[in-house]
């Protein structure tokens, strides 16, 4: 089968990776590619985020960290190490449905909590250096055999092949007129400064995280729907850093050397379906918000599971 992925962010080049090992041919056109795709400067770390349906989300979810648990050993180029992390919130709820199919996870102890929370696990996830997780999704496809072609698609009817896989994030506002799809921007903080662990606050309204890769600490952050400015504001750098403070009191601003701005592709639910425009059959996988990388290879599995099962228009 000949498949067209739109889109050369983290979920077009895990589908068109899945796609090549089960035995399809596949070419992506973007006019965007690595570095400059939204997945370059995404945090990132394995934690389901901004993200419907949840039932779906947490199968695709399990697949993909299972998936970057094993690349922390099988491919090192990768960029993916395993971190443990403490979640930290406001209020006693139930753990969340993965916490017994991941490597670790506990409740945490009041003494471990600070101030200002009331409850908490801790968890161990996959940590992904997209700097270096980019290139190696990059170089696996092409090493499948697999093409890139540089272009601005506006209709996905025109393009060839028996299918199109749709993997254009934000871009499916125009492509294909879906309202639903807004940007979250997100702005984040590098620093050389480890904290040892990583420390989450994920509720959208005081999303708070330090997340250690290799060489520097990512901090965090913003969750600003319907806000398209790309550029870094100082006042949300104040904001960030007073949060991150809150729960991370060692850190030190003189460490700081950098930070950059990304636009989450965010939707009421990730849209992973068929639909046929005109005689092109079409599956969209587009809209995973701040979980992207989370949902990556489940969801890459399951565009090749509707690619294999061919429908009638």
């Amino acid at each position: 089968m000949r498949c067209t992925i739109v889109g050369a962010g983290v979920s077009g080049l895990s589908s068109g990776i899945r796609l090549l090992e089960s035995g399809h041919d596949a070419r992506i056109v973007s006019d965007k590619f690595s570095p400059e795709t939204v997945s370059d400067v995404a945090a990132a770390i394995w934690y389901p985020f901004l993200v419907k349906p949840a039932d779906r989300a947490d199968t695709w979810g399990i697949v993909t960290y299972d998936v970057l648990e094993s690349l922390c050993d099988s491919d090192p180029e990768a960029g993916v190490k395993m971190i443990d992390g403490r979640e930290y919130l406001r209020s006693d709820v139930d753990p969340p449905p993965w916490s017994d199919d991941i490597a670790a996870f506990r409740i945490l102890e009041s003494s471990e909590i600070p101030d200002g929370y009331v409850f908490g696990w801790e968890f161990r996830a996959p940590a992904i250096d997209m700097h270096y997780y980019m290139p190696w999704l990059k170089n696996r496809f092409e090493d499948l055999g697999g093409t890139f072609e540089e272009g601005f698609v506006e209709d996905l009817g025109t393009l060839g092949g028996d299918v199109v896989v749709n993997c254009v994030g934000l871009g499916a506002r125009d492509l294909c007129d879906d309202q639903e799809v807004k940007p979250a921007r997100g702005q984040i903080i590098f620093i050389e400064q480890d904290p040892g662990i990583g420390h989450f606050d994920q509720q959208p309204e005081t999303l708070t995280y330090t997340i250690p890769r290799t060489n520097v600490t990512v901090l965090g952050g913003t969750a600003q729907v319907g806000d398209w400015g790309l550029e870094i504001r100082d006042e949300d750098n104040d904001l960030i850093l007073s949060k991150v403070e809150a729960i991370w009191p060692d850190l030190d601003r003189s460490k700081i050397v950098g930070g950059t701005v990304g636009l989450r592709p965010s939707r009421t639910e990730v849209r992973l379906e068929e639909e046929f425009i005109g005689d092109t059959r079409v599956i969209h996988n587009y809209g995973h918000g701040g979980a992207g990388v989370t949902l990556s290879w489940g969801c890459a599995d399951e565009v090749v599971s509707i690619a294999g099962t061919r429908k009638e228009s």
